[in-house]
């Protein structure tokens, strides 16, 4: 069932190249009836799920090169379901997304669906070979999105973003082949780069540890993105299209965190240990510098673009502290910031295809125009600030209470971004939604229609859902960041 649910989309893309690139509706169709039937396989994949075990589940193995030791090896345990859920959750809802799209329709669609299989591969992969594959795979059609169907400067955008996440996947190259040549079986002398085999294995030195967790941690940096590595993210969003700035925010993202939890720090333990004052620090920065940053964008999507630094900073910091509540705090916020980010990258998209503008200066009184759309982006930033009751607060209070009692410190720094982000949220919000309609062009614009509803009124369930029943989506992680922990050093 896994395999179906990773390469599903591939099969999708591969029958939209066979359609008539001028039949644009049928394209859409089959792009959406592609990505509902993965959402629609997930369902048992979620029923089926063993939370009190953290042991491989829907586990698949077949011999791919067996003269390099790799095999076809997937499954998904407590860490990875919630992002390959998340991932089938917000696929039809970027295809319904991009009904705007004119431009090579059939073109865009397929790099859409290609890039899905990618991504699921990313967080289903149990080889190194195979999990790199699908971590460069879905590289192409990301930059394809951005560098064809994005703004102005889309091919800056695009070539910084391929840029900056070839320098980084070429370091974790490296590193996963001195781990290949390591690995040889004493008495066999075979080696391989099956990862729950080399989990067994001898860590290495504490120096080799340092060096490889650097390597594959610059990679993961990059990609999250961390403070410094950041710069490529704000550019990238902005110029891309909207569905493809809802996938990089609410996907693309966090194959950084989850890199971190699935090789970095299970692979590295004691250098682990050795970073966390450098990545907490670097954390705490690129919360405050986030949110900063934000307060002072007057382009909307930029704004949200550069709240992605700052909400990315508290899963960092979460993850790094080293206990139940701050990995299982980080694991929630990865999925509540793809919902609740997701949900502004759409809402910005839908009113820029009403006024072709991102300016916040060009809006003013649209909750008198736009009630319905008021009222749901009050409500999505609402949950990204982290208001009780709704998604974002519980995994931030997780984070801040596991951070707490690993080092109070990096809390009481960490907490003012909560604050920071009442202020450039709740002032956007003034300034877009509030005041008189001074600008004519505003009067007359519409409310959401079907479509838009469509889209948006499952993210905000769910973001409510979330903050409401936490426990329902903490319980399928539980085990797995116990076991995890317990091999982490003391």
């Amino acid at each position: 069932m896994l395999s179906w649910i990773i390469f599903l989309p591939l099969l999708g893309a591969g029958l939209i190249l066979l359609l008539p690139k001028d039949n644009k509706a049928l394209i859409r169709n089959v792009a959406l009836a592609t990505t509902l039937l993965d959402l629609a396989l997930c369902i048992p994949l979620y029923l089926g799920f063993d939370p009190t075990t953290a042991s491989l589940q829907f586990e698949e193995s077949a011999t791919w090169i067996p003269t390099l030791g790799s095999s076809y090896h997937i499954g998904v345990d407590g860490i990875s379901l919630w992002l390959l859920l998340l991932t089938a959750f917000l696929g039809p809802l970027c295809i319904l997304g991009s009904r705007g799209i004119e431009k090579r329709v059939k073109e865009y669609h397929f790099s859409f669906l290609f890039l899905m299989t990618g991504m699921m591969g990313v967080f289903s992969a149990w080889d190194l070979v195979l999990f790199y594959v699908f971590w460069e795979v879905m590289l192409v059609p990301m930059y394809l999105l951005i560098g064809i169907w994005g703004h102005e400067n889309r091919i800056y955008a695009a070539v910084k973003f391929f840029i900056y996440t070839m320098v980084g996947s070429l370091l974790m190259l490296v590193a996963i082949l001195w781990m290949y040549f390591q690995s040889a079986d004493p008495t066999t002398g075979l080696r391989t780069f099956d990862l729950l085999a080399i989990y067994q294995m001898p860590r290495p030195p504490i120096q080799a540890q340092m060096w490889l967790f650097a390597a594959f941690g610059l990679a993961f940096a990059i990609k999250v993105p961390m403070f410094p590595f950041h710069t490529w993210l704000p550019d990238a969003h902005v110029e891309a299209p909207t569905a493809g700035s809802v996938i990089l925010a609410g996907v693309l993202l966090k194959m950084g965190t989850y890199g971190f939890l699935r090789y970095c720090m299970p692979l590295f333990p004691a250098a682990t240990v050795a970073f966390v004052p450098l990545i907490s620090v670097l954390a705490i920065i690129g919360i405050i510098y986030g949110a900063l940053v934000s307060m002072v964008q007057p382009n909307m999507k930029k704004l949200v673009a550069y709240s992605s630094v700052s909400h990315l900073g508290f899963v960092m910091l979460g993850l790094f502290a080293l206990n139940q509540q701050g990995v299982q705090g980080g694991l929630l916020q990865m999925i509540n910031h793809g919902i609740s980010t997701g949900a502004l990258f759409f809402l910005v998209g839908m009113l820029y295809d009403r006024r072709h503008t991102f300016n916040i200066s060009d809006f003013g009184g649209l909750a008198k125009v736009m009630p319905v759309y008021t009222t749901v982006f009050i409500i999505v930033a609402l949950s990204s600030l982290g208001l009780p009751g709704l998604n974002g607060f519980v995994g931030e209070f997780l984070i801040l209470l596991g951070t707490f009692k690993s080092n109070p410190t990096y809390a009481v720094f960490a907490a003012s971004g909560v604050i920071l982000a009442a202020v450039y949220l709740l002032w956007m919000i003034q300034r877009v939604f509030y005041g008189s309609v001074d600008k004519e062009v505003n009067s007359a614009l519409p409310d959401l229609t079907l479509r838009e509803r469509t889209i948006l009124f499952p993210l905000v369930i769910v973001i409510v859902w979330m903050g409401v029943y936490p426990q329902m989506f903490l319980s399928k992680m539980e085990t797995s960041v116990r076991v995890f922990l317990e091999n982490m050093p003391k």
